[in-house]
């Protein structure tokens, strides 16, 4: 059995972490039949995932925060750029949301509109096909 011998930066542990779900993400939507691409960099176009139909390309942005709390503030943090999604794992939880990117600086992670899924394969894929 193959065994770690070294523990990564803190700041390296936070992009591993970041990384991991946007590759979630991705698998669930390769399972589910979307094309999804994944870019080499996204700093400054906020994009983690690219998936398509055949036809039309979406952008979306993987989020992640330690909490508990569905009724929390979410900060506005794709203001210029053009996303089509947005996706908020739970580090702490086994939830998540889906939601179209918001024009106002914050609002509530559990709002009307936004979709809320258990950390699945399969209810996230139906989650998704509620947007």
């Amino acid at each position: 059995m193959p065994i770690k011998n070294s523990r990564p930066k803190t700041e390296s542990l936070k992009h591993y972490k970041s990384l991991s779900y946007e590759t979630l993400v991705a698998s669930w939507l390769l399972n589910d039949g979307w094309d999804v691409f994944l870019p080499m960099i996204d700093h400054g176009l906020k994009t983690d995932v690219a998936i398509s139909d055949g036809d039309t390309f979406y952008r979306i942005q993987v989020k992640t925060l330690d909490s508990h709390n569905e009724n929390m503030i979410v900060d506005n943090k794709w203001q210029d750029a053009n996303i089509d999604y947005v996706i908020y794992f739970s580090r702490v939880g086994n939830w998540g949301y889906i939601l179209p990117p918001f024009k106002q600086c914050r609002k509530k992670l559990n709002a009307p509109g936004h979709i809320r899924f258990h950390q699945h394969a399969k209810n996230f894929v139906r989650a998704f096909e509620l947007i």
